[in-house]
């Protein structure tokens, strides 16, 4: 299993934004807000906490999946949609384990925001092979991953190239083990779907004096 047990601790402890970042809203507009019918439109998010990212998913009238391996966040993200009268389908369960949950080609997109980083880069590989055969033929994957040189990169106990564990300070303090990747694994990690487009956002905290910066990832399943 992938899924850190800190991650647990994390959403018994703390509560979380309620909102989707704007990347990820641009990118449902600009592939999804067409469709002649969403509610037809099957959308999973893996790692998907709380249910930000959902709530909005659902308000936008897809059918909307999420899995996470934390029952805390799986049980709020319910209480959010129960209180707001939306639907959702939700799963407690390993990311890495997709197959064992949902059927082969049945997903029209599958987002990940800041999850799949959290793992060992062999794991982000077979993950990101469960996401394209959890999707239908054409279907997207839309993915935020923290960059090489963010803030807390470097820090911490070193699992492996650009892997950490206990960082000791900024965002990424406190959420178990993170992978900093270059733009040269993100095109490995995204090498079986086509159509790839790799942007980045960033910021900065602190004055200016630390950056945290994230790759912008589209692909297509062939």
């Amino acid at each position: 299993m992938t899924w850190d047990q800190a991650w647990e601790t994390l959403f018994r402890s703390r509560d979380w934004g309620r909102y989707p970042p704007e990347e990820l809203i641009r990118f449902v507009a600009r592939h999804y807000y067409s469709s002649p019918d969403r509610t037809v439109v099957p959308i999973l998010e893996v790692g998907c906490g709380t249910g930000a990212n959902l709530w909005y998913v659902a308000r936008e009238r897809f059918q909307a999946f999420g899995i996470d391996g934390s029952p805390t966040a799986v049980e709020k993200a319910r209480a959010r949609m129960l209180e707001e009268r939306l639907s959702a389908s939700l799963t407690v369960g390993d990311i890495l384990q997709l197959d064992r949950h949902y059927p082969p080609s049945h997903f029209s997109a599958i987002v990940d925001i800041a999850c799949v980083q959290h793992n060992r880069k062999e794991d982000i590989v077979q993950i990101l092979r469960q996401v394209r055969s959890a999707l239908k033929p054409g279907g997207r994957v839309f993915s935020m991953m923290v960059a090489a040189e963010t803030y807390g990169d470097g820090l911490g106990r070193r699992v492996e190239p650009g892997t950490f564990l206990d960082i000791p300070e900024g965002p990424y303090h406190g959420v178990g083990l993170t992978h900093f990747s270059t733009l040269e694994e993100v095109q490995q990690f995204f090498s079986e779907f086509r159509d790839v487009k790799i942007e980045y956002s960033i910021r900065t905290l602190e004055n200016q004096s630390k950056i945290i910066k994230h790759w912008i990832v589209e692909g297509v399943r062939t």
